[in-house]
């Protein structure tokens, strides 16, 4: 496997100048989410269930929103991320809003040696994985941290989106994962796209194939699958927003899968 530290690296620093623009944006609306409001949406408060009392891990939590949120909901989180102005920045918050979670600032692959423990779930949610090369270490994390009988859970954006240009017009990316980076030169960020940025990233698709496979080759068996067709947020281009809420992209409207969910426990030794 190639050293892929070089793109990590890049990787962080791009979400350490992505942060304070997300902090000031509308699309987290920190106002709201400081008031009380959770950042949380539908799909994995209806589907993971009630938290409280439990310990939580959130790999990939960026600056700590859904991480608070479960908190104020009763569970006892640890937040993981890989930017160092994110977890700064969640510390904070949680200071703020006199919570009790803590913030761990560390790769996930190099998790081990950062932090201690088992936990009764571990969560990551919407457009983590694509930051990860390798989806067999990610499930040896999960693994790892997780206790046995406890619950994995996962909503993230559908592979099939990732295959598009960045205006849905032709399909340009593979589905599957050749472990090269997905290499993209944008401007701006999902939650501001007039904001100061250019930046370089590197990400990779995962098909939810090679999802299933890397946790269930770890005993973390699946509860369900689901697939949605629609998105909870307004991240992507031609985008338009339904009477549910909800958002699809235009003239692809519930043709497309753009969220899928997965419930999984780990089975016990």
């Amino acid at each position: 496997m190639e050293n892929y530290e070089a793109y990590f690296e890049a990787n962080r620093s791009l979400w350490n100048q992505k942060t304070p623009v997300h902090l000031s944006s509308d699309f987290y609306n920190m106002p709201a989410f400081l008031a009380g409001q959770s950042s949380l949406n539908r799909i994995e408060l209806s589907e993971l269930g009630g938290v409280a009392g439990k310990s939580m891990l959130h790999l990939q939590c960026h600056f700590g929103q859904d991480s608070l949120s479960w908190a104020r909901l009763g569970a006892k989180v640890t937040g993981i991320d890989i930017s160092d102005e994110a977890i700064e920045q969640a510390k904070a918050l949680n200071a703020q809003l006199n919570l009790d979670a803590t913030f761990v600032r560390s790769n996930l692959y190099n998790l081990k040696e950062n932090l201690q423990g088992q936990f009764d779930v571990v969560f990551t949610s919407y457009g983590t994985i694509g930051w990860l090369p390798d989806l067999e270490k990610w499930a040896a994390i999960i693994d790892h941290f997780l206790k046995p009988g406890g619950t994995f859970y996962i909503a993230e954006f559908h592979p099939v989106l990732w295959m598009f240009d960045d205006n849905f017009g032709k399909i340009i990316y593979p589905y599957h994962n050749t472990h090269e980076p997905i290499i993209t030169e944008t401007e701006g960020t999902y939650a501001d796209k007039n904001a100061p940025i250019k930046h370089i990233e590197y990400g990779w698709n995962h098909g939810l194939g090679e999802v299933v496979t890397a946790l269930t080759s770890r005993g973390i068996y699946l509860e369900f699958l689901h697939e949605f067709p629609y998105s909870p947020y307004n991240c992507f281009a031609n985008m338009v927003q339904g009477e549910d809420g909800f958002w699809r992209i235009r003239g692809y409207e519930n043709m497309l899968p753009m969220v899928y969910s997965i419930k999984a426990r780990k089975k016990y030794s």
